[in-house]
């Protein structure tokens, strides 16, 4: 079969639409389809799209409709989709009508559809293969890691302001890669760098030296607004590194009701409050640890492959 992917992300980008093309790619053409990742859909010849975002795709999920009223359409949900565009924009409700099936990345955001179109809905965990070897954490610092691209729906710099309100005993040391989306950002990262001798701010980092960073560091802090699925939660957990994460549907979608690892939304001191006693309470954090390890099963590359096989199977 023919599949073209549909993201908004221009190609060599390393935001989150564009690597799950990228890895969705890899997974289609191992089951034995032909695939193309485009940023539109112009008529190019195919049998089944795929498309990621509702919104920003509606244009291409729109025309591919319009020519093809019974081929197969998949349209897969962000969080700006889920808790944004569905409920305010009649583009991204219509992209929903128009697909056969829907994908979320986390087991909360089919709660999140409309209820006329969750029928359609599977859930698809997004997987990964850890790094070889196994990095060592640092001995004479307690390593935490941000991993995001500096834009305000991630809440760029929360973990920052949370560790200028820890104790001086405290050994943390923030690591935050990602790429600055505004100068803006860029100025606000340099100067909490220099301000802030907790932070360090890498920048954007080629994908296996994240991956790195990230396994050898010992949490993973995900302060976003909003999240369709974080991938870095599902790179941590194949990792084995623990998460804390402020406490949105995207992040309990992917860990639990009962994870004990969240903080709310914007607030910093119970940020800080949970860092420290992560870094304090060696049971605590073991708990977290073991909750983060009994979830690995969920990114397994093997599972997302099967998921995709199933619901092409279903399709056809």
């Amino acid at each position: 079969m023919r599949i073209l992917i549909v993201t908004p992300a221009p190609p060599r980008s390393r935001k989150g639409n564009r690597v799950t093309a990228v890895r969705w790619s890899r997974i289609l053409r191992d089951l034995g389809h032909a695939v193309v990742i485009a940023q539109e859909y112009k008529a190019q010849r195919c049998d089944l799209l795929v498309a990621l975002h509702a919104l920003r795709s509606f244009p291409s999920i729109e025309r591919f409709r319009h020519l093809h009223p019974v081929l197969p359409l998949i349209v897969t949900l962000t969080g700006t989709d889920l808790y944004g565009d569905i409920g305010t924009d009649e583009r991204a409700r219509r992209s929903l009508d128009l697909a056969d099936a829907l994908i979320v990345l986390q087991s909360r955001g089919i709660d999140d559809l409309p209820e006329a179109v969750r029928s359609k809905a599977r859930v698809i965990y997004q997987s990964i293969r850890p790094p070889p070897g196994a990095p060592r954490p640092r001995r004479d610092v307690f390593e935490i890691c941000v991993v995001g691209h500096l834009r305000p729906v991630k809440d760029p710099f929360r973990t920052a302001a949370a560790s200028r309100l820890l104790p001086a005993s405290s050994r943390i040391r923030v690591l935050h890669i990602g790429g600055a989306l505004s100068a803006d950002m860029e100025r606000l990262a340099h100067r909490e760098s220099a301000d802030n001798p907790r932070y360090r701010w890498l920048g954007e980092l080629p994908r296996w030296r994240t991956i790195r960073a990230l396994a050898r560091c010992r949490l993973l802090v995900l302060s976003s607004q909003m999240e369709g699925g974080a991938h870095v939660v599902s790179e941590a957990l194949a990792c084995g590194v623990p998460v804390v994460a402020s406490d949105i549907p995207g992040s309990v979608g992917l860990l639990g009701e009962s994870y004990p690892g969240y903080f709310p939304v914007g607030d910093t001191q119970a940020l800080s409050d949970l860092l420290l006693r992560c870094e304090t309470d060696s049971d605590f954090y073991a708990e977290l640890e073991q909750g983060c390890v009994s979830l690995a099963a969920l990114v397994d590359p093997a599972r997302e492959t099967a998921c995709w096989a199933r619901l092409l199977t279903d399709l056809d």
